[in-house]
Order: structure tokens, then C-alpha cells, then sequence
């Protein structure tokens, strides 16, 4: 009879099993404190490159600064996100790891900790003369009153009696210390929740407006700009601003006030509002900010021919006095009216330097108030090619220094001229500058932050957190009433607590009024002979 052997059956591949118990070990290394804690100094270290270089969501012409500046480094670091480094891969990577981390940190803690508030209090050890605090009443002490006393100073208790007639009462405080940490721990993750939705979903725009000039909610419009990365302009609110009267108060050189009133038109509902700083318009969820204060100088050209042309010109303050500098351009000047030809170098443009308060009893053209009392402007004009038809962005507050290098712009005047309002300078041609006067204008911001509400929920869950984070002591009490008529008291401290001796003499004399409790040096000894 011949024996058929049977091959033992092949066991089943463990790829799964595997792949559960990798998955489970990275994932415990993920939520981790010390992986949490190294993911944060890791995100501190990336958004180094996001304060280095320019960034496209603040200001894309320092971006293109950038690449005139460096033409063969910029492509580079193009394709690392340097110039996006809060949209990139590798920063968003960092930043979910981060927050999953920290999710996956806390939300285990808050389960033990919802036990632990549930469950009782842990029952005293069978010798109670382990414990860090321990004394044996020569006195009876009553469980009603025990429980009373405990009860009023905020003691979760809870009371056990044995089948020997031994009745235990275990009283626990401090849990708000873990409940603080726990709240700490998530303020950082609403900040990053608000963070990265206010990175993706906000935008803002700023404006410089004048007196009776209007814009509309549109990017335009704005003079700077910028958008999340799920923003586009069709989703910007439709609304209109008009600024009707701005009003600056001053004291000692500093301001003190700024008051704009404007006029809205939005969903063809109008409304007014008295503008200040702090003092935001919202509408539709967007606010509008006060954020500054400028002059505009008005003047009128008039060229050669006899045309004229008006123009209302900001200008940006260069110190705390207000002294303020521009340029006023005229492109389209010098037109014979006759033929419609226009003259060689016909284009004229103005640097100018505004004073709100000149001083002529002194050399210095610069003043030192910033309230309009005497102003004055200080021009420097030059006739040529403005270079404005190249298609080039440039700046409106400066004439361009290139052209001026090339020589296609010549400087007229030889020295500075001053002139206040009323004024008029002439230059070679006949032409003349005359300086009507200076109005007031508003820089305005209009922002749209959704992350602002859960960054601000994150930094008072943080505040709240830390103080009993900080401030409470995990301790442990426990009362022994045993079968042969003995009473003892235990404490235990969960943190470094100084003041547990203290705190449970205290208790063990209002439950048994007639204790003492032995002298310092008394109970430093026993406590060094217990430990």
C-alpha cells in the first residue's frame, strides 16, 4: 500500500496584516507630542523663504522687481514656490502633517479625559501611610460634616463602604488643570484653521481716495491688492464708495483724529457713515478701514497753445510732518490747435516736493507741522519723452529716473522752484504751472478675512486654557473610618504642589475640629521618614 503525501497548505499572505501594523506604527509616530512639536519648528523654518522674498499674494510688481533685479536666479527659485511659499506643495504639506498631528494628538486625550470626569474617584491604598501626606486622628471626625466640608470646596467625592464596616470617602480637585492643557492644545489648531482659511479665502485692496471722488469694488480700482488662492475678482461684493469730507485733527505735530464721511451705494441701497480709525463700514461681510491720511495737490497746465489741464495729484507723506513728495505728468500737452500736430519734446512732467506748513523766516524748505497752514510746493520740471507710451508700469509719485538718465527728459529749471497757492511757474517755453491749492485724501482698506472669527476663537481657547494650564494642582484626599474606631486622612499631589500639607490640615481640622495638626519640623520629619 503505497502512502500519498499531502503538501501542507500554503499559508495566506500577510500584506495586510502588514501594511495595518506599518499604517499603525507611522501613525502613532505621527501624533506623537515630540512629531507635533518638531512639524511646528519644521513650518517656523518654511515660511522663512515667505519673509525673504516677495510674495505674488502681497505684491506681484516686487515680484517682477525681483526678476529685472535677478534674471537667472528668479526662474529658480520660481520653481520652488519662492515667490508662492504659503500656496506651495511642500508648505501645505508641512501644514496638514501639522494639524493632523495635533488632531490625532488631542482628540485621544479628550476621550480619557471625558472618562476620567465620569468616573470615580480612585479608592485610598490599603496602607495609607504611603502616601506623601498622611495623619491618624486622635479625635472622631463626622461623615456628614466630612462630606459637607468637601462638597463646599468644590471636591468631587465619592464614598465606599466595605463588608468589614471600614467607610472610605475619596475626594479629588484639579481636573481643570488637564481640561486647561486639552484647550490649550486645540487654540493651536483653531489658529491654523483660521490661518489657512484666511490664507485661501480672504482679500483686501487698498485705495487712496480724495475729497468728492468715488471708486468702485473692483480690482481695477485698487492700488494695491490681494487674493486667496480660491478668490477671484467675480466673487468680490458689489458695492460703491464716495469720500464726501475728510477731516484730520492734530496736536503737538502727531494726529489725533481722522473722520471720513462717506456715502455707499450697494444692491441699489444707499447709506452714509462717519468713518474713523477702529471704526470699520461692513458691508456684505466686508469691512472698510481708516488706515491713513494724505495730501492731494491741485494744478492746472497750461501749454504754449493756451490749452489747459487740471489735475488732482496724491501725494505720499515722507515724515511725520506730512511733507509730502509726487509728480505731476502731462503727456498730452503742446497740441497745435491748428494743425493737431504735436511739438518736439512736447511732454512735460513735474517732480514736487508738497510743504503743508513752509516756514520762509528759515533756509530749510522742509516744515514741521503737518496741518495746512502755509503750503507751498517745490517743483523741478523737465520736457521730453515721459516714457509712458512704452507700455511699462511705472510709478504716478516720480518722474522716471531712466528717462531722465537716457536724456530723453531735460530738466528746465536749474534750482528748485517754490511756489504757494495762486502761484504760477513759468517755464522757457511760455508754458506755466499755476498751484491751486491742496485737498485731503483717505487711504482706505477693504478686507474680507473669514479666518479672522476662528483666529480669534483660537487666541481666547488659548488665554482660557493657560491660566488653569498653569495655575491648578491635581491633588487627592481620602478619609478612613476603620472597624476599630481609628480615623485617617491621606493626600496625594498629582503635580508639584507645595502647599498639599497645608491644604490637607486644613481639611482634616474643619472635618475634625478638635485635631491639631503637629508642628512644622514634626511633620517634615515623618514625611522625610515616610518617603
Amino acid at each position: 500500500m503505497t502512502a500519498t503525501l499531502t503538501p501542507p497548505p500554503r499559508s495566506k499572505p500577510r500584506t495586510a496584516k502588514r501594511f495595518r501594523s506599518f499604517a499603525r506604527r507611522w501613525w502613532h509616530q505621527l501624533t506623537a507630542m515630540r512629531t507635533a512639536l518638531l512639524l511646528l519648528l519644521a513650518l517656523a523654518l518654511a515660511a522663512i523663504p515667505g519673509s525673504t522674498f516677495p510674495q505674488r499674494s502681497i505684491s506681484a510688481v516686487d515680484v517682477a522687481a525681483y526678476y529685472d533685479q535677478h534674471p537667472d536666479l528668479a526662474p529658480w527659485l520660481d520653481r520652488v514656490w519662492a515667490f508662492d511659499v504659503y500656496t506651495s506643495p511642500w508648505f501645505s504639506a508641512i501644514y496638514l502633517l501639522l494639524m493632523i498631528s495635533l488632531v490625532g494628538c488631542i482628540l485621544p486625550r479628550l476621550a480619557v479625559h471625558w472618562k476620567a470626569l465620569r468616573a470615580k474617584v480612585p479608592d485610598a491604598p490599603r496602607r495609607m501611610s504611603i502616601l506623601p501626606y498622611h495623619r491618624t486622628l486622635a479625635v472622631d471626625a463626622n461623615q456628614s460634616l466630612a462630606r459637607a466640608v468637601l462638597k463646599q470646596r468644590r471636591w468631587r467625592t465619592t464614598v465606599r463602604e466595605a463588608d468589614d464596616g471600614t467607610v472610605t470617602i475619596s475626594a479629588e480637585k484639579g481636573q481643570l488643570r488637564e481640561t486647561g492643557n486639552l484647550l490649550f492644545h486645540s487654540s493651536v489648531i483653531f489658529m491654523l484653521v483660521g490661518v489657512a482659511l484666511g490664507s485661501l479665502m480672504s482679500w483686501y485692496g487698498n485705495r487712496i481716495l480724495s475729497e468728492d471722488k468715488a471708486y468702485c469694488n473692483n480690482l481695477q480700482q485698487y492700488d494695491e491688492y490681494g487674493l486667496g488662492a480660491w478668490v477671484d475678482e467675480t466673487s468680490l461684493p458689489q458695492f460703491c464708495l464716495t469720500l464726501d469730507d475728510f477731516d484730520a485733527e492734530f496736536t503737538n505735530g502727531g494726529p489725533t483724529a481722522y473722520d471720513a464721511a462717506l456715502s455707499y451705494e450697494t444692491g441699489g441701497e444707499e447709506g452714509e457713515y462717519a468713518l474713523e480709525v477702529n471704526h470699520p463700514l461692513n458691508i456684505d461681510g466686508t469691512n472698510v478701514f481708516l488706515i491713513g491720511h494724505g495730501y492731494t495737490p491741485v494744478v492746472t497746465y497750461t501749454d504754449r497753445y493756451g490749452q489747459t489741464q487740471t489735475l488732482h495729484q496724491e501725494f505720499l507723506a515722507m515724515d511725520a510732518a506730512m511733507n509730502s513728495e509726487g509728480a505731476f505728468k502731462f503727456p498730452d500737452v503742446n497740441v497745435d490747435p491748428e494743425t493737431g500736430t504735436v511739438d518736439e519734446d512736447a511732454e512735460v512732467g513735474f517732480d514736487a516736493i508738497l510743504v503743508p506748513t513752509f516756514d520762509d523766516s528759515t533756509a530749510m524748505l522742509l516744515g514741521t507741522d503737518p496741518e495746512l497752514g502755509n503750503p507751498v510746493l517745490a517743483l523741478t520740471a523737465y520736457t521730453g519723452d515721459l516714457g509712458l507710451a512704452d507700455g511699462q508700469p511705472e510709478s504716478v509719485y516720480a518722474i522716471n529716473e531712466a528717462q531722465i538718465a537716457s536724456g530723453n527728459l531735460e530738466q528746465v529749471n536749474d534750482e528748485i522752484e517754490v511756489i504757494g497757492v495762486g502761484d504760477a511757474m513759468t517755464l522757457p517755453d511760455g508754458s506755466t504751472l499755476t498751484f491751486d491749492g491742496v485737498e485731503q485724501y483717505a487711504v482706505l482698506q477693504v478686507r474680507h478675512d473669514p479666518g479672522g472669527p476662528v483666529v480669534l476663537a483660537g487666541a481666547i481657547l488659548l488665554l482660557g486654557g493657560l491660566l488653569p494650564a498653569l495655575a491648578v494642582r491635581r491633588r487627592r484626599f481620602w478619609i478612613r473610618w476603620n472597624p476599630d474606631g481609628t480615623v485617617e486622612t491621606a493626600g496625594l499631589n498629582r503635580n508639584d504642589y507645595d502647599g498639599l500639607d497645608e491644604e490637607c490640615d486644613e481639611l482634616t481640622a474643619a472635618i475634625a475640629p478638635g485635631h491639631e495638626p503637629p508642628p512644622a519640623s514634626s511633620s517634615d520629619d515623618s514625611i522625610g521618614s515616610q518617603q
